[in-house]
């Protein structure tokens, strides 16, 4: 929020015009300003009390620009360590008076940074608040605390409302960073390059950034790598790969609206394969590794070759796919897990059937429309795990109540049933019951509101939140709106009661 100071009055100062206003009676001291200081800095943390520390505020990231020149690591038995030089500039809009202003950047070094074409000094973290004097920047490194911090103080200041580019220089060794969980994430070092997913808060690992949803931002890439291997990233090439001196540059271009933790950038020996579409024209491009098995290999044909059938389906209930391309990544190396990055998933050793549906579903339920504060994850995991349940019916498989049967009917221990979806808690994002009981959650919301609402409501919070994030009272506010009904006691049902939901719901 932008307070007052004392403001000009005809070009003299209100406390000048107080002062010559009492001629020979003698000088009066103009009232103190408590109002406090009109530039502050902008807070280290957008507010999610899951990751106190992720994302920034005083001010809104409208775009990033990429240039990235990247080394992955010699052949074995070297260490599994690459090399990693950026420049990223980053354009942003100040949302309040700004005397300093941070950004998230994990285990790189900055060398040099400019605001709106200025050089900033490099300084150590200053001591108990002392004042730092001239535009300068310093980096804090506390992993106990998760709090990964470059700290920039232009000068001149920045005003609310002001547009500035941020140009940051930094390179560091890339390793196998973990996230709140133990789980590979970020810039993930490979042998023959790099995966690259960053859910929940990764994109730090190798660009600076406002590491949340809440600051999503437009994105363009150049990333150099060794002449053979292949940088596949967001959106659509925005010109052909150049190759000299035996390093090849790659270009994307993402114009949507994107939150960070769905960037990639990742690097290998893949096959770059030639662009096809959807019926309803949206281009779909695909790298996939050349190294993978045979049985790999044939598992993920069979299942990219159905992207253009899953596109239809998904569009004909959610409405129109919401970005400009899609595809996928498939590396042979594995983090463990797919990862739903935007208009470009990422695949660990292959791509199933179901692991596809389900993360062509999260581009509408996570990417379009992302988490307000991480503990509304369910909305993306519970969403794509029931649009891949609606998907197998679809092809002739289980149907959607089959499956809601099959999640409901064993029996499982009061831990189980005791976990909140609604709030599972930074060491609960990805829990079993996040995806399962939140597809279930939504498939009795189904059978609760009736098949025409279900769909509208789908159609409509996409449209209504679309590049933008919601909460779980938004996704209520939808459904009541939709179906005309009073749905508090349902979703306390589903979301915050810890036991087992009554078997009240079915087709």
């Amino acid at each position: 929020m932008r307070t007052t100071r004392t403001r000009m009055i005809g070009g003299l100062t209100a406390a000048v015009a107080v002062l010559a206003g009492f001629g020979a009676t003698g000088a009066v001291a103009a009232p103190p300003d408590t109002a406090g200081p009109r530039y502050t800095a902008g807070s280290d943390g957008a507010g999610d009390p899951y990751f106190p520390f992720s994302g920034n505020g005083g001010y809104d990231v409208q775009h990033y620009d990429l240039a990235l020149t990247y080394t992955p690591p010699a052949v074995a038995p070297a260490p599994l360590q690459g090399s990693l030089s950026g420049v990223a500039t980053i354009d942003l809009v100040a949302t309040q008076d700004l005397d300093r202003f941070s950004l998230d950047l994990r285990g790189m070094d900055v060398t040099a940074v400019t605001v709106g074409g200025k050089p900033a000094a490099e300084v150590g973290v200053p001591a108990g608040g002392a004042e730092v004097q001239g535009a300068a920047y310093w980096q804090q490194q506390d992993d106990a605390a998760r709090r990964w911090e470059l700290t920039v103080q232009p000068r001149p200041k920045i005003k609310s409302g002001q547009t500035v580019q941020v140009v940051v220089e930094y390179s560091g060794t890339t390793v196998r960073p973990l996230d709140v969980e133990g789980a590979l994430y970020g810039w993930v070092t490979t042998r023959d390059g790099a995966i690259v997913v960053s859910e929940p808060e990764g994109s730090m690992t190798w660009y600076p950034v406002s590491d949340h949803p809440t600051d999503k931002a437009t994105y363009r890439f150049a990333i150099t790598v060794p002449e053979g291997k292949v940088a596949v990233a967001n959106g659509l090439p925005y010109k052909p790969a150049e190759t000299a001196g035996g390093l090849t540059t790659w270009f994307w271009d993402a114009p949507d609206q994107q939150a960070s933790y769905l960037t990639t950038a990742s690097v290998g020996d893949f096959e770059l394969r030639p662009t096809y579409t959807s019926s309803s024209g949206v281009p779909i491009i695909d790298a996939v590794d050349t190294k993978l098995t045979a049985n790999q290999l044939n598992t993920s044909n069979a299942s990219l070759a159905l992207q253009p059938a899953m596109i239809d389906f998904f569009e004909s209930r959610f409405g129109s796919y919401p970005f400009v391309a899609y595809g996928a990544i498939v590396d042979n190396d594995s983090v463990g897990y797919a990862l739903e990055t935007q208009t470009r998933p990422v695949y660990s050793g292959s791509a199933g059937q179901n692991t596809v549906a389900h993360e062509l579903a999260h581009q509408w339920f996570g990417n379009a429309v992302s988490p307000h504060r991480w503990q509304d994850i369910w909305l993306n995991e519970g969403w794509a795990t029931y649009a891949s349940w609606l998907w197998t019916e679809h092809r002739g498989g289980n149907t959607a109540q089959q499956a809601y049967n099959t999640w409901y009917a064993p029996p499982r221990n009061t831990a189980y049933w005791s976990f909140q979806i609604g709030d599972p808690g930074h060491l609960g994002l990805f829990a079993t019951q996040v995806y399962n009981r939140g597809a279930a959650t939504l498939h009795a919301l189904r059978v609760e509101v009736g098949d025409e609402a279900f769909f509208e409501g789908a159609r409509l919070w996409v449209e209504r939140f679309d590049d933008g994030t919601a909460t779980s009272a938004d996704f209520q506010a939808v459904y009541e709106e939709v179906s005309g009904e009073d749905l508090d006691e349902f979703f306390q049902i589903w979301l915050w009661d810890q036991v087992k939901p009554p078997a009240t719901w079915t087709l």
